[in-house]
């Protein structure tokens, strides 16, 4: 039962490995690391790590000398792009057309680069017309690269090319979390009477003659351990958070994650940075915007986000209308603190929404808020250790496998799952197991209540400091965001494509992004819900109240115990 879904990614998995076969090779050794141990998995989900490991292998990168030289290392301000004639060779571009543009990487001495594996983020956008796209990015493994755009709209066009990280600096990202996933430290405090201590807790802990106390989960099997206090027992723990930041860069490391260096700087063009696209040939069919054949997954146009297949987006642009939407139903959010701008979204647009007082921390929740008037339940709760939050009590941490097991689930049930940001320090194996365990408990809950609406929110690029970059890069972001996309490939969940809809928009990058993009991805989530809403049209909910007596008996599943 909680396989049935495997078999159809499986199946996907090897088209992916075929893309990058040719192309790419895997270098990082077996995770042999002799303090950081996972538990063993089926030979399904074996297969399958293996085959996501492959899928999303780096290619590989040079090796240099110790300590150091910058001088070889890429430098974006000697780069520059090109954008090539069209397919006429003619310079002309029409709506429906592909934009291509070449990349070209030099080092700090002005030196051509031979070799792949740098960071690179595209777009194309008319900042007038609040209009912007994404680019696919192909590594050629040569030190040149393309980003290809479809022409989705009239007018000016200005291409955007983005440099993250160099190759030589994810070098680094990738031996750190090799050699040091536990580079995050965490902290327990375990208290009985009035003896209290707080000890170190991880995934990942070195052996030393203090005795380890597991808190591996009995159901999923998610490992999670602390070290025993002296004289206090491993059940006197009562809460997590987050403790230290051990920073173990070598010598001239550092220089590598510089801002508006060679850290999210924008590469300039050859010539001319933008294009002007004329009107759809007569004789050409152009792109259908909403016939789903795209590689992207949507566009903004006029500050609206518009996808290129599936759902359209409808806009909700008030209270009554989202009040309308979500009449008669209960929207359960689980994850970081990325799902839990949209429960702060939710409640500021529903004026007769009440907070229901769980003494639960903000940040991590449960959170619970109910309008009795439209019978609307909103729900948000973390995902598992490991977290980055201030301390919360062991007793409000809860698997999210575990919490779709507990849901009754049906046609008026919305579950939303964004869970990858606390994931980045560690090896991605231990990402990918997570998610095999909320895969499976998702499938569960579509065999038993088929009607159930579940929503996958992607990861998203965000703003680098040299502590954000060695704590939550968008490069091991980007890698966790492939691994999310193929392990629920064949599963029927809905996904809101939040690292397109980051990229795509005008606004900086950020963890939590700003409130217009927020806006537009609860216009998608709502559109989900809603596929039919039109404005000035109420759409029915479930026929039911929700009463005083009713939410007394949800408390218990969202508090303590």
């Amino acid at each position: 039962m909680r396989n049935q879904a495997l078999p159809k990614t499986l199946a996907i998995i090897p088209m992916m490995l075929k893309e990058n076969s040719a192309k790419k090779e895997s270098t990082d050794p077996p995770m042999l690391y002799d303090f950081c141990t996972l538990k063993s998995l089926s030979p399904a989900d074996a297969l399958e790590e293996r085959l996501l490991l492959d899928s999303i292998a780096w290619p590989e990168t040079p090796l240099w000398p110790d300590p150091l030289s910058l001088e070889q290392t890429s430098a974006p301000a000697n780069s520059t792009f090109t954008i090539l004639p069209g397919r006429t060779g003619q310079g002309e571009w029409h709506e429906g057309d592909q934009l291509e543009v070449l990349i070209k990487m030099y080092n700090f001495l002005g030196h051509a680069k031979k070799s792949g594996g740098d960071v690179l983020l595209a777009r194309l956008h008319n900042k007038a017309l609040s209009t912007g796209v994404a680019g696919r990015v192909v590594d050629h493994l040569n030190g040149s690269y393309s980003a290809v755009f479809p022409l989705l709209w009239e007018g000016s066009a200005q291409v955007e090319v983005i440099f993250v990280h160099s190759s030589e600096a994810v070098t680094v990202l990738r031996r750190l979390t090799r050699e040091e996933p536990d580079r995050i430290l965490f902290e327990s405090l375990f208290r009985s009477g009035s003896i209290s201590q707080h000890t170190i807790c991880n995934v990942c802990l070195h052996q030393t003659s203090q005795p380890l106390c597991n808190y591996t989960d009995l159901r999923t099997g998610e490992p999670w351990f602390c070290y025993k206090p002296l004289n206090l027992s491993c059940d006197a723990r009562i809460s997590h958070m987050k403790g230290k930041f051990n920073q173990k860069l070598k010598a001239k490391e550092e220089e590598l994650f510089e801002r508006n260096v060679n850290m999210k700087v924008f590469i300039n063009a050859s010539g001319a940075d933008s294009v002007t696209v004329l009107p759809q040939r007569k004789e050409q069919p152009g792109i259908n915007k909403g016939n789903g054949t795209s590689e992207l997954s949507g566009y903004y146009y006029q500050g609206e986000w518009r996808t290129l297949g599936g759902t359209r987006v409808r806009q909700f642009n008030s209270s009554s209308a989202i009040s309308q939407c979500l009449k008669g139903k209960e929207v359960h959010l689980y994850g970081d603190s990325t799902v839990r701008q949209w429960y702060e979204y939710i409640g500021a647009s529903l004026p007769d929404a009440k907070e229901v007082n769980l003494n639960s921390p903000k940040q991590a929740g449960p959170l619970m808020m109910v309008d009795f008037e439209n019978s609307i339940l909103v729900t948000y709760r973390c995902h598992g250790p490991p977290l980055r939050f201030q301390s919360i009590p062991v007793s409000r941490l809860r698997y999210i496998a575990n919490e779709l097991d507990r849901l009754t689930g049906g046609t008026n049930t919305i579950v939303v799952i964004g869970i990858w940001s606390h994931f980045s320090t560690f090896p991605i194996e231990l990402y990918i197991r997570r998610l095999q365990n909320i895969r499976k408990a998702v499938i569960l809950l579509l065999n038993r209540a088929p009607g159930t609406l579940v929503v996958i929110r992607t990861a998203n690029p965000k703003a680098l400091t040299l502590y954000e970059t060695l704590t939550n890069s968008d490069w091991y972001s980007l890698q966790r965001d492939k691994v999310l996309r193929a392990v629920f490939r064949g599963v029927n969940v809905k996904l809101v494509d939040a690292w397109e809809m980051v990229l795509a928009n005008d606004l900086p990058h950020s963890l939590h992004p700003q409130p217009p993009i927020i806006k537009n991805m609860i216009n998608v989530l709502l559109s989900y819900i809603c596929p039919k809403w039109e404005a000035g049209c109420a759409v029915q909910g479930l026929a039911k109240r929700l009463t005083l007596a009713g939410i007394r008996q949800l408390i218990p599943h969202f508090g303590p115990g």
